[in-house]
């Protein structure tokens, strides 16, 4: 079974700054690309931000100019940086990443428990 672990989650004031990570917990093999959503109380999933294979991105206007996102291919991690944060972007914050589970041929989509933002 693949399991992504988020870390790096708090609470802060706005105009700060966190890290969030995402990574496969054990030896899993996962693709070089991932996403970032967010889902507030109340509120439906919403897409942060996208890396491909070719380190391109992709960020969702709310979030433009203040996060950025990248991976660490020999860590196996994704990272997301967020800077100047706002009360707007607290939220539960999710990685999705495309794995493989140990011994299968096959590759799935994996979401992670998801790891929560406050900013006050």
């Amino acid at each position: 079974q693949v399991q992504l672990v988020e870390s790096g989650g708090g609470s802060v004031q706005a105009g700060g700054s966190l890290r969030l990570s995402c990574a496969p917990s054990g030896d899993i093999y996962c693709r070089n690309e991932a996403a970032w959503y967010r889902q507030a109380p109340g509120k439906g999933r919403e897409f942060v931000s996208r890396i491909a294979p070719d380190d391109s991105t992709e960020y969702a206007d709310s979030v433009k100019g203040r996060f950025t996102i990248s991976q660490d291919n020999i860590a196996n991690t994704v990272y997301l940086q967020m800077n100047s944060l706002k009360p707007e972007d607290t939220a539960m914050y999710h990685c999705s990443r495309r794995c493989r589970p140990p011994g299968a041929s096959t590759e799935y989509d994996y979401w992670g428990q998801g790891t929560q933002v406050t900013v006050s």
